[in-house]
């Protein structure tokens, strides 16, 4: 079964101060689509292979899910990649259930050997483009019909918010249009139109990536939570009917001051862009990508072989909200 895994870009993102609650999340306000840059994941399952303690690793993942990746660099293992870390515990909670659809899941993934799945990795890790949260995504929808689990799409997300806040968005653009508003702390999730005119971004990528964590530690020492940010929404209906160049500076991302003081050259390529081009440009979640909207496909091809040729930065061009087919047939 291949699945395929896009990037989320945050059009517009506003940050409130910590919870008082000692949990350390930002309630947020913020209006996400999916991108035209795909993650793949291709699954298969072991012909003959069953779960036995002499092929499992320390965490017990190569037992019933084995990851691999067409980048060397990215670690597989339940530790340091959510691919891993979700399977692992939907097999766990499989095995734990007593009936109905999910005891048929249970039973199924024992029988059914380990799955490989193979990651071909095109979103770059740091980016803000959530590549981890979408590819997890596409492992839960793909092993609940490995496994025959039966979960819904609606159990499937409440599992997944457990594993971190961009996941519910996925669930939701995956049913949708691609476009939705996410509150709370990313895990409240309400579908709304995307840009009606402004389809297409240009996407620029630094090859240095960006800690959330430590935009998040940088935004709370620079004192830059304001409640109001997330309370009074803007009209992101009407937005939505706006041109490129109205809709882009009425964007907002409350990351970009902290992200900017971690990594200063980031936000002096922001500018440079901006200048260079002659049109606004914004960062997506905690960095490092950066975009702007082109109503255009052919403006947008322009403008990233400009940034290549001109600055030397990666750039491509992608359709905003493009229809995704999560559920593929096997190949």
């Amino acid at each position: 079964m291949r699945v395929p895994a896009p990037a989320k870009i945050n059009l517009h993102l506003r940050v409130g101060p910590p919870r008082a609650d000692d949990s350390g999340f930002h309630p947020l306000l913020t209006w996400m689509v999916t991108a035209g840059l795909f993650d793949t994941l291709t699954f298969v399952r072991d012909a003959g292979r069953k779960r036995d303690d002499d092929h499992a690793r320390a965490d017990g993942s190569a037992s019933i899910f084995a990851l691999a990746c067409s980048d060397p660099a990215l670690p597989t293992d339940s530790a340091g990649n959510l691919v891993t870390r979700v399977a692992l515990a939907l097999a766990d909670t499989l095995s734990r259930v007593g009936e109905g659809s999910t005891a048929r899941g249970a039973m199924r993934a024992r029988e059914t050997g380990r799955v490989s799945a193979f990651l071909n990795k095109r979103i770059p890790p740091g980016a803000g483009l959530a590549g981890g949260s979408s590819d997890a995504v596409a492992t839960l929808i793909a092993l609940n019909r490995i496994w025959d689990a039966g979960w819904s799409r609606e159990k499937l997300s409440a599992f997944a918010a457990q594993f971190g806040s961009d996941l519910s968005f996925f669930f939701t653009a995956a049913a949708d249009d691609g476009s939705a508003i996410c509150t709370g702390r990313g895990e409240v999730v309400r579908p709304t139109p995307p840009p009606d005119t402004g389809r297409w971004a240009i996407l620029a990528l630094p090859k240095f990536p960006m800690s959330t964590p430590a935009v998040y530690r940088r935004f709370d020492e620079m004192n830059l939570g304001d409640e109001r940010s997330i309370i009074e929404e803007p009209d992101f209906a009407g937005w939505s009917k706006l041109p490129a160049a109205e809709l882009m500076p009425r964007l907002i991302n409350d990351l970009e001051p902290p992200a900017f003081s971690l990594r200063p050259e980031l936000g002096e390529m922001r500018a440079a862009m901006e200048k260079n081009f002659g049109r606004v440009f914004r960062m997506s979640g905690s960095g490092s990508s950066v975009f702007s909207l082109c109503d255009r496909f052919d403006e947008a091809q322009s403008l990233a072989t400009r940034l290549r040729n001109e600055m030397s930065v990666d750039a491509i061009a992608v359709e905003i909200a493009p229809k995704v087919t999560w559920e593929t047939a096997a190949t």
